[in-house]
């Protein structure tokens, strides 16, 4: 009896010690965050958490050199962008389980906005940027995702060009172009196109300056029926 209750008190420290190291609470929105809730926006994770996040404007790593978003973790969008979001990756794993899709930026406040603005104004890269006083891109709506594809080990595949490269290497319209001159590799285009597959089959809409930009709906329609995040 002595040696039966030993080890129930044993099973029951080591029960006790996986629970303390298993996390019970996602984390907690940021007041930023909270505010695009409140919107009707949701978070991706709420609806797939297996959709990899890394935010490039939360890290230094990017065309600003510097931290943009300070309050802002993780990746909102209209509900109607995160189902179709959610279809792409089911559609992608579908076509090659060992893939997966990768979100590098979703919902964008329109101040972070108007600071890539100032940063492209006047010069050969505007056609990269949404000017604000246009009454804001797609992003400033949580109405488009920038997306890549990493592979089993969690690394991007290639396609051609770095995300948020400013340059023609990142244009979609002139992709057999880039092929023929020797700038992207066919595998490169390969990859583009499996991403432009997955992601426009699911709703979304390609545009010409990046591959790795989605809108849920055109700019005008946005303009006109979503609201601006501050």
């Amino acid at each position: 009896m002595k040696r039966f209750l030993i080890s129930i008190s044993l099973i029951l420290v080591i029960f006790s010690c996986c629970n303390c190291n298993t996390p019970t609470n996602p984390q907690a929105d940021t007041a930023k965050e909270a505010q695009m809730r409140a919107m009707g926006l949701v978070d991706i994770h709420d609806l797939d958490s297996t959709i990899a996040v890394d935010l490039i404007y939360a890290k230094p790593y990017n065309f600003m050199g510097k931290v943009l978003y300070h309050n802002v973790n993780k990746a909102f969008m209209l509900p109607e962008a995160a189902e179709k979001l959610v279809k792409a990756n089911k559609l992608l794993k579908s076509i090659r389980p060992d893939l997966n899709l990768i979100v590098y930026d979703a919902a964008r406040p329109i101040s972070i906005q108007q600071e890539m603005w100032e940063s492209v104004e006047g010069t050969d890269k505007e056609d990269f940027v949404a000017n604000p006083a246009r009454g804001g891109g797609n992003h400033n709506f949580g109405n488009a995702v920038d997306v890549t594809i990493i592979d089993c080990t969690g690394h991007p595949i290639p396609m051609g060009a770095e995300y948020d490269c400013f340059a023609d290497q990142s244009r979609v319209n002139i992709e057999q172009q880039l092929l023929d001159e020797g700038i992207i590799t066919k595998r490169e285009l390969e990859n583009r196109l499996l991403l432009r597959k997955v992601m426009t089959e699911s709703g979304f809409l390609a545009i010409d300056e990046e591959w790795w930009h989605f809108d849920n709906r055109p700019t005008k329609y946005a303009r006109e029926n979503f609201k601006k995040i501050d």
